[in-house]
C-alpha cells in the first residue's frame, strides 16, 4: 500500500506528505481550495495549477507552493505524483500515486457531468480508489444542469415582474460561481456578496468567464433592488444585511433540497438542487469506470456504500473520518466575511 489512513488523514510514510490533511502539517498535497480540504498553517502546499488563484486567496503569506498542470507528474521518493480533473470546483483534482506498478487515487471531492467553470472529472483505473460518498445514497440523484438553470431564471423572472429582489444562497467558492454561468443576464442586474465577489475575481483571474456582476457594499444605501439577482453566502440569510434590498424571493442552491423539508428548515421561498458531489448513480458509474480491486469511502453515507459496493462483490471499507458534509464547505469563512457584509 502507498497511503495509510492516520487520525491527521490520508498518509503516505515513503513520501513524507499528507493529502488534504486536517490540521497543519509539513508537506500537504490538496485536493481543492475549499477549507475543509486546504487547511491553513501547513509549510508546503502541492496542487493542480488552476487552483493556484484560489489557494493563494486563502492561504498564509509565509506558505511555500507548487503546482502541477493535469496530467503532469513529479517524483516523491520515487512516487509518482499527478493531478487529474476532479469536476467539484476550479482547481478540483484527484490525487494519483504510483510507485512500482501500483496505482492509488484519492478522489477529493467530485461530480460528473459538464461545468463551465471547471474541468469534468475523468476517469482513471486504479488498484485503490478513496472515494467521498456526501450523498451516497439512491434518493440522490441530479437533473441536468440545464434544467435546473432554466428554473432559476424562470424563478428571476417571476419575482422581477412581482417587483422583488431575487436572493439566492450559494457557497462562496464553486457553487456560487456555477450559479452565476447559468444566469441569463438579459433579465436583470446581478450583484454579489463579498465573500462571492471575492471568490469570483479569482475565477476571473484563471481565465474563467464570469457575467457581469456588482459588488453589494459598492452600490448606494438608496438604491432599487426591484427586479436584480443577489448571489449570496447562506449564512447572509436572516442578518440585517438582508434588509436593504427590500421585498424579496429567497432561494437555496444545494443538493440537500432534494430532501423534503429541507426548504422549510433553511426558511427559504425556493429550493434547488445543486450539487457539486456526486449523486448517487454518478457514484456508481465513477466506480465502475476506475474498476479498483478495493475502494474505501469516506464522508457522508460512507458505510452505507461500503455495505452496497461489498454486496456486489467489490473490497470496500469505510475511512475513518470526521463527520463532513456540503453545508460544511467554507462554513466559517462565509460567517466571518457576512458579519463583515453586515456592517458595511
Amino acid at each position: 500500500m502507498i497511503l495509510e489512513s492516520t487520525p491527521i488523514g490520508l498518509h503516505c510514510p515513503r513520501g513524507g506528505f499528507y493529502i488534504d490533511p486536517n490540521r497543519p502539517v509539513e508537506r500537504a498535497i490538496v485536493s481543492h481550495a475549499h477549507t475543509d480540504h486546504a487547511r491553513w498553517g501547513c509549510r508546503h502546499y502541492l496542487a493542480a495549477k488552476p487552483s493556484e488563484h484560489l489557494l493563494r486567496m486563502r492561504m498564509n503569506d509565509d506558505a511555500e507552493f507548487e503546482f502541477l498542470n493535469y496530467g503532469e507528474s513529479v517524483s516523491i521518493a520515487g512516487i509518482k505524483v499527478s493531478f487529474h480533473p476532479a469536476g467539484h470546483i476550479l482547481g478540483s483534482a484527484q490525487v494519483r500515486l504510483e510507485y512500482r506498478g501500483r496505482v492509488e487515487v484519492v478522489t477529493g471531492d467530485y461530480k460528473l457531468g459538464d461545468d463551465p467553470t471547471c474541468e469534468s472529472w475523468e476517469p482513471i483505473c486504479c488498484h485503490l480508489m478513496v472515494t467521498e460518498s456526501t450523498f451516497g445514497l439512491p434518493v440522490y440523484r441530479w437533473q441536468p444542469q440545464s434544467v435546473t438553470t432554466a428554473a432559476i431564471n424562470q424563478w428571476w423572472r417571476e419575482s422581477r415582474d412581482a417587483g422583488k429582489c431575487c436572493v439566492l444562497y450559494g457557497y462562496a467558492v464553486g457553487k456560487s460561481q456555477r450559479l452565476l454561468a447559468g444566469l441569463d443576464s438579459s433579465i436583470g442586474p446581478i450583484y454579489t456578496h463579498g465573500a462571492v465577489e471575492k471568490g469570483t475575481q479569482a475565477y476571473r483571474d484563471s481565465g474563467v468567464a464570469m457575467p457581469e456582476t456588482t459588488y453589494v457594499g459598492s452600490v448606494d444605501g438608496k438604491h432599487d433592488w426591484k427586479g436584480g439577482m443577489v448571489v449570496a453566502v447562506p449564512s447572509a440569510h436572516g442578518t440585517p444585511w438582508m434588509r436593504k434590498f427590500g421585498r424579496v424571493s429567497t432561494a437555496m442552491a444545494s443538493g440537500w433540497m432534494a430532501v423534503r423539508g429541507a426548504r422549510r428548515r433553511r426558511s427559504v421561498d425556493r429550493g434547488f438542487i445543486v450539487s457539486d458531489h456526486v449523486d448517487w448513480p454518478s457514484l456508481m458509474q465513477a466506480i465502475e469506470a476506475c474498476d479498483p480491486e478495493s475502494v474505501w469511502v469516506t464522508h457522508g453515507y460512507s458505510a452505507v456504500v461500503a455495505r452496497y459496493l461489498t454486496e456486489q462483490g467489490r473490497q470496500a471499507k469505510v475511512l475513518g473520518s470526521s463527520s463532513r458534509g456540503e453545508s460544511d464547505e467554507d462554513a466559517e469563512a462565509e460567517e466571518h466575511l457576512a458579519e463583515s457584509e453586515a456592517e458595511s
